[in-house]
Order: structure tokens, then sequence, then C-alpha cells
């Protein structure tokens, strides 16, 4: 026989009055405690609600809950509740929920784009090179032009000797030290820069090329404007800053042109340059204004 404490609801293998847990009395008021009858399975009889201890109660409410929101409340369900209450009950404001419905998500379909670059084709390409549109003003040799260019030399040699013996006679002295050197360089360059500014942006081409019969010319062979003769200017002074670099690219140029025809699109001809046309005057005369 089990005896089951009425105060703290524990169960009692043992016959004995007092409960070996709290030490309440098991019959009080000389009633006889009644016996639970164990099954063959040693599980015991649920006893009236009235007479379960209210944290059993509390834990079969709560487990009732629980099962009601995992959806355990089949009759087929093989589990049993707990042997607290005789028959289950749940709270009247409780709810079941429902289960959460997992939608499977559809796997969206990657985009795969291959670029595949084609061929290269530079025979179409256009040429962004500048070459002479008349064959009437052909471009100038080298020979011709090395003739011109060495006047020009000489000329800007015999200046700057000049130069230097007018300072010489003022009482400087000339030495051959690493610091005068650049100084004569620096002199020389200037003399070099001033000489080409002034005589092609002034009288459009310069004392040797002159003497030499050559003229410059536009790519269609018409005379430069002066916007183009400052440009061709500063490529004599970038060529001369780069020890003769651009005079010596017409030696590989497929045009013969040098860095200063290739900046101001201009270039040297032994030909007359090509007239313009003039432009169509109107007399005043004939200009007048209709009356009514």
């Amino acid at each position: 026989m089990i005896h089951i404490c009425p105060q703290c609801g524990a169960l009692l293998l043992e016959d004995a009055d007092r409960c070996t847990f709290c030490g309440a009395l098991l019959a009080a008021g000389g009633e006889a405690p009644e016996p639970v009858a164990v099954s063959s399975v040693g599980v015991a009889q649920p006893r009236r609600e009235s007479e379960e201890p209210e944290w059993r109660r509390e834990v079969s409410r709560r487990l009732q809950i629980y099962r009601a929101r995992r959806g355990y409340l089949r009759a087929d369900d093989p589990q049993t509740g707990l042997p607290f209450l005789d028959e289950p009950r749940f709270d009247e404001d409780f709810e079941e929920l429902p289960r959460p419905r997992y939608v499977q998500r559809q796997r969206q379909t990657e985009r795969v784009e291959i670029c595949i670059q084609p061929e290269l084709d530079f025979s179409s390409a256009p040429d962004d090179r500048a070459h002479p549109q008349t064959a009437l003003v052909p471009v100038a040799t080298l020979a011709e032009r090395r003739r011109a260019g060495a006047i020009d030399a000489l000329f800007l040699g015999f200046t700057s000797a000049a130069f230097l013996g007018l300072f010489r006679s003022l009482g400087g002295q000339l030495l051959l030290e690493k610091v005068d050197a650049i100084v004569y360089l620096a002199v020389f360059f200037l003399f070099y820069a001033q000489y080409f500014f002034l005589f092609t942006t002034i009288a459009g081409a310069t004392l040797g090329m002159q003497l030499r019969g050559l003229t410059v010319v536009r790519l269609d062979g018409s005379l430069p404007d002066t916007r183009q003769l400052l440009w061709r200017s500063f490529g004599y002074i970038l060529s001369g800053a780069t020890l003769s670099l651009g005079f010596f690219w017409a030696l590989w140029d497929e045009d013969l042109f040098t860095w200063q025809d290739r900046i101001s699109q201009t270039y040297v001809t032994a030909a007359a340059p090509l007239a313009e046309t003039p432009a169509i005057e109107v007399s005043p005369e004939r200009h007048g204004f209709a009356h009514k």
C-alpha cells in the first residue's frame, strides 16, 4: 500500500503516522489514511481534484496548455497525461494556436551574362594624324630645311658671341666652371626662344627659311593665321628644350613633320602657297530698303 501525504502530496511507501518529507500527520482527526492501489506496472491511480495539491494542479494545467500549443491533443496521441487529475482540464479562455506553415521559397534563377569581346579591327580605324591636303604645295625636303636651320644656327651663334663680347668688354669674366656653363646655356636658350618666337609670329618664317625661299603654310596649302603661328612658336621652344628631339622627329615621320608641324597643323614648303578665295563684297549702293 502507498500513502499520499495530504499536505505536500509525497508518496510514502512505508506505513507511518507522519510524512517523512514535511512531518505532517497522515491521519488527522482520527481518520485513517486512504490507501492508493498500485497496478501491476507501478502507476498509481489519480485521486480526485479536490485532494490534489495546488502545485500539481498548476503543473497539470501548464502541461495541458503546452500540449495544446504544440498540437498534441489528438485522440490517438500515445502519450498520456500526468496522473494528477482524473480528467484533463483546460482554461476556458485558452485558444489553440494554429501551427505555422512553412512556405518553401522558390529559388530564383541566377542570370549569368557572358560578354564576348569582338576582335579589334584597326584596319578600318580613321587616321587621326594630319596630312597635307593638296599635292600642289608639297612638304619641303629635309635637305632644304637643314640648310635653312644651319643659317638660323649661324645667326644665333653670332648673336650669342656678340652678347658675350659685350659682356666681356663691360668688365665681366668668362670662366669655364659648372655654374658658368649653366648660365651660358640658359642665355643661349633665351636667345633661341626669342629668335624663333619673334620671327615666326611676326614674319611667319625664320631668317634662314626666308633666305632659302621656304614658307610656312597650313595643311590645305594656304597661309596660317596668328593662332597657328603662336602654336608653332611654342613647338620650336619645346623642340629646343628637349635637345632638338622635335627637329629629329622628321627623320622617321611619314610626312617629314616635326613637333612644331604637328602641334600647329602647319608645315614648311618650297612652293608658293595657295591664294585664299577672296570674299565676295557687295557694294553699299546695292543695299536698300523697300519703301511702301
